[in-house]
């Protein structure tokens, strides 16, 4: 049998409990499956006196990452500190020192993946990071592995299951958005402060990631349009689904037609109102999923949970294991991720991406204000596919309605264009609302 493999888990918050536990309590299974003994080195925190929920082996708790890092009994470092800055050196360090490394750091692998990978292949060693999108569901090994003989051409994902929670509570429920985000906290799927969730940053940090993989292409967050669910009214909810559909945070990724050399990806993380017989509106609560089509294999859907201690453990020692076997090794020199190197992929500015949209708008029941609207909509080359206007009460002529317009498929650049007249429209008692629509 291969000599033991020295693990160090730098932070031990949820997930970093979650992996100790794992190597703690299933080192015969682990042992069974990998052909080799794993061990528990180091276990570095900032609190050594917190409680955290685990038995720890004697004298393997500490706060010197450093030590860690050097310590010649250790070959795996596993970053789930969390943050782009302390996690970044690190990680760099660990490499420096010649430590394979894994981590559940999405936002790390999107804002530096070019430099963390760079220094890895200058080491000779990996990066493992099954966990950094998706907790659970085993969509980096799809991509990168699985599906290699295919050209993937869309992915259509929810990656972020706070906002699935809200947007879920709000449709079964009946929730406003404010009550769904209350009870999300109660139950733990939402932090204190959720802004990186329901803002789509969260999002498209595994976007990057998940774009970097199926197409090589190098997008950073803040070039990936995104659009959160925190101003989703109600009435829009009830609306999608009169028409049957429901309103779903997608991260999509399109590439164009002919997809090969000079072809174009477009990238964005929105609330898109999916119809209710499709697979991904069917994904509620908590639970992420990735609806991924490839060129050969055609349609698939990867779900499970998203997050959680247990859920992303699992994929953090799933990546050990493979490192253990040399699979990962294997795996991370051939893919070449984060190189530079050009697979034909272009992003394509959002403004060119076709789609179908929802615009409800509410205004004054006055005459003309529809042949307004329509005719601001036709400037601009898109069509209607549908009209909705509720009827004013006659005891308040004066009183706001919606009037829900569905197009036929039109330029995003066109169709903001046509809001943004629509939008100084004297008879409008506030902004337009649009949603991309999944069809």
């Amino acid at each position: 049998m291969a000599e033991p493999l020295g693990v160090a888990v730098i932070g031990c918050g949820t997930v970093g409990t979650g992996v100790v536990k794992i190597l703690t309590e299933q080192s015969g299974r682990l042992e069974q499956r990998s052909g080799r003994s794993i061990q528990l080195r180091r276990v570095v925190v900032r609190d050594p006196a917190k409680a955290r929920g685990v038995t720890l082996p004697s004298g393997i708790l500490g706060t010197d990452v450093a030590a860690a890092v050097r310590d010649p009994s250790v070959h795996v470092v596993i970053e789930l500190m969390g943050g782009t800055t302390t996690a970044k050196q690190v990680v760099l360090d660990a490499l420096s020192a010649g430590k394979h490394v894994i981590t559940a750091n999405k936002a790390l692998l999107a804002d530096a993946g070019a430099e963390v990978f760079a220094a890895a292949r200058a080491a000779e060693r990996a990066v493992c990071f099954e966990a950094a999108v998706a907790g659970g569901v085993p969509i980096i090994r799809a991509l990168a592995e699985s599906l290699t003989a295919n050209q993937v051409t869309s992915i259509q994902a929810i990656l972020n299951g706070t906002s699935n929670f809200i947007l879920t509570a709000m449709a079964d429920g009946g929730r406003s958005y404010a009550e769904a985000l209350v009870e999300a906290q109660k139950l733990g799927y939402a932090e204190a402060d959720p802004t990186l969730d329901v803002d789509g940053s969260d999002a498209a940090h595994k976007l990057a990631v998940l774009a970097q993989i199926a197409f090589g292409v190098a997008a950073r967050p803040h070039e990936i349009e995104r659009q959160g669910i925190d101003h989703i009214e109600a009435m829009d909810i009830r609306f999608a689904g009169e028409l049957g559909y429901t309103i779903k945070l997608l991260a999509e990724a399109w590439a164009s037609p002919a997809a090969g050399r000079n072809s174009t990806v477009a990238l964005h993380v929105a609330p898109v109102m999916v119809r209710k017989t499709d697979m991904l509106a069917q994904v509620r609560g908590a639970y992420n999923a990735i609806q991924v089509i490839g060129d050969v294999v055609g349609e698939t859907l990867y779900q499970g949970p998203g997050a959680g201690m247990m859920p992303t453990a699992s994929s953090v020692v799933a990546d050990l294991i493979d490192l253990a076997v040399g699979r990962a090794q294997k795996s991370f020199a051939a893919a070449k991720l984060w190189s530079g190197a050009d697979r034909g992929f272009s992003i394509e500015p959002s403004e060119k991406v076709r789609s179908r949209f929802y615009l409800r708008l509410l205004v004054r029941d006055q005459p003309g204000v529809l042949a307004d609207v329509c005719r601001a909509l036709a400037d601009e080359h898109i069509s209607i596919s549908s009209v909705i206007q509720h009827e004013a009460r006659e005891d308040h002529p004066d009183q706001l309605v919606p009037l829900v317009i569905m197009t036929h498929y039109a330029a995003t650049g066109h169709f903001r264009a046509a809001v943004k007249m629509i939008d100084t429209h004297p008879a409008l008692g506030g902004k337009a609302v649009s949603y991309p629509v999944d069809d």
